[in-house]
């Protein structure tokens, strides 16, 4: 690599641990390091959650959608839009009610308002260990791109830094320095991608012409899809938007409702058809690319046996001039860093908030160092992980479905339905979530193609719904009051 490439690229690097440092003398209390202080503009949050939501699904799932499917996968991210738009009409004005009555800092808090503490634990437990796995599994896919983009960065080396640095600025700054890190983020991979990627792969490809010459007609139509597939993604993509703690946080960081709703639909725009398009635009390009034998000399030629997912990162590195390099490797890491950094939030908010405060007592003042030394020390874990460990990853994101089919019916009746229970929310939990594990770990064939998740969710509704009616909870006060009209 060209050393203005990597000047930039160091620049960047040490600008977004400038941010950390800018915000850590700023952090008085828990609300500052975990929402934010509570007054976080649409804008900020907006971008930030499409940061985060997008991020490392972009850089690793949409370039490889485009190699092998062209722009029909953008319709993946439609799913998101959808998922932003129904948590932002039907969700949010539920949690900005509540949150304004008891000061929520986590999404397991919800469960202890309308469940009970026991409840709470588990769920806090479950979301804790889902997103130390996310994080886990966004460094070292992080390390992988930068391992292939960078002809002298080995695998080992590209984890540790890009690890450390956004583990750094997270203990640091807290949500502020993550929220603010992700605006900058998204807009430096917003004007890369635009200015810089798009135009560059389309000329050095060849055009329209060549793209036509190369693959077949389904790949620039929109209905290279099945139902099938259509419905997983759906499944797998649309819950998130009601079980993140990472959006939760965003949601509580909003100055009011109308501040958090308007954030859901900047992301929600901005996911679909925007980020959509781009990102698949840019992976059938790579598919171009390496039918043409552009990437023959890093080792590829035509025929050979390439992921889909390497052929974006290899096409960058192959059509980018000196400078321009810099800035677009740092736009792309960035993408998987805003992820990195927004699990590492909700896994510490989880063991601190959810675990470790039903155990000691915390006073206020010691509060933000605590946190900080469970954020550090759960990156810690996260990286040692993703070194050591590799193969633990594919169980770990288990538990990252577990946690999805496990809480979706859960905190859905806890806010739309008046028959929910407790023992009605930990079989749900329990129940939903195992029956996606299993059928993932044991590769069960399903019918219809359809995710295991779908029958995860299935599960848990029908055990939620019996289990809720066979020991009914007692009504609170609090539960009257939020659903009452908003």
């Amino acid at each position: 690599m060209h050393w203005i490439d990597l000047t930039i690229f160091i620049t960047y690097m040490v600008v977004m641990l400038g941010v950390g440092f800018f915000f850590m003398r700023r952090n008085k209390s828990k609300d500052d390091y975990y929402v934010g202080g509570r007054s976080m503009g649409s804008w900020h949050i907006g971008l930030s959650v499409v940061a985060t939501d997008v991020g490392g699904g972009f850089s690793i799932g949409l370039g490889g959608l485009g190699f092998v499917m062209g722009i029909s996968g953008s319709w993946m991210l439609f799913t998101g839009l959808i998922g932003a738009w129904l948590s932002g009409a039907f969700l949010i004005p539920k949690v900005a009610k509540l949150s304004k009555k008891v000061n929520l800092l986590t999404f397991p808090q919800i469960f202890n308002q309308f469940y009970g503490p026991e409840v709470a634990l588990l769920a806090g437990l479950i979301s804790a260990i889902g997103y130390l796995g996310f994080t886990s599994s966004q460094i070292l896919a992080g390390a992988k791109l930068a391992s292939a983009s960078f002809v002298d960065l080995g695998l080992t080396q590209a984890l540790i830094i890009m690890g450390v640095i956004a583990v750094v600025y997270t203990v640091l700054g807290g949500l502020k320095a993550v929220i603010y890190t992700d605006t900058v983020q998204w807009a430096i991979l917003m004007i890369g991608l635009i200015f810089i990627g798009l135009p560059l792969a389309y000329d050095a490809i060849g055009g329209l012409s060549a793209i036509k010459a190369s693959v077949g007609p389904e790949f620039l139509s929109l209905t290279n899809i099945t139902w099938s597939e259509l419905v997983n993604w759906a499944i797998t993509i649309i819950p998130i938007w009601f079980v993140g703690m990472t959006l939760y946080q965003r949601m509580y960081a909003a100055k009011g409702e109308k501040q958090a709703k308007k954030a859901w639909f900047i992301a929600g725009i901005l996911e679909w058809p925007i980020m959509a398009m781009m990102g698949v635009l840019l992976g059938l390009f790579a598919r171009v690319a390496f039918d043409q034998g552009m990437f023959g000399e890093l080792g590829f030629p035509v025929g050979s046996d390439l992921d889909s997912e390497m052929g974006l990162p290899l096409l960058l590195r192959t059509v980018l001039p000196v400078g321009l390099m810099g800035i677009m490797m740092s736009a792309y890491f960035s993408a998987i860093m805003s992820t990195a950094d927004s699990c590492l939030m909700a896994a510490s908010g989880n063991i601190v908030s959810d675990l470790l405060s039903k155990i000691v007592n915390l006073k206020e003042n010691q509060v933000v160092r605590i946190s900080q030394v469970i954020t550090l020390i759960i990156g810690a874990a996260a990286i040692l992980i993703a070194l050591n460990l590799q193969n633990v990853l594919d169980l770990m994101l288990l538990s990252y479905s577990f946690m999805v089919s496990g809480l979706l019916v859960p905190v859905i009746g806890a806010f739309f339905w008046k028959k929910r229970s407790t023992i009605g929310a930990v079989t749900a939990m329990l129940g939903g979530g195992l029956t996606t594990v299993f059928l993932n770990a044991f590769e069960v064939k399903l019918p219809f193609e359809l995710d295991a998740n779908f029958f995860g969710i299935l599960a848990s509704a029908v055990l939620f719904v019996s289990f809720s009616n066979l020991f009914p909870n007692k009504r609170t006060v609090i539960e009257e009051e939020i659903e009452t009209k908003t």
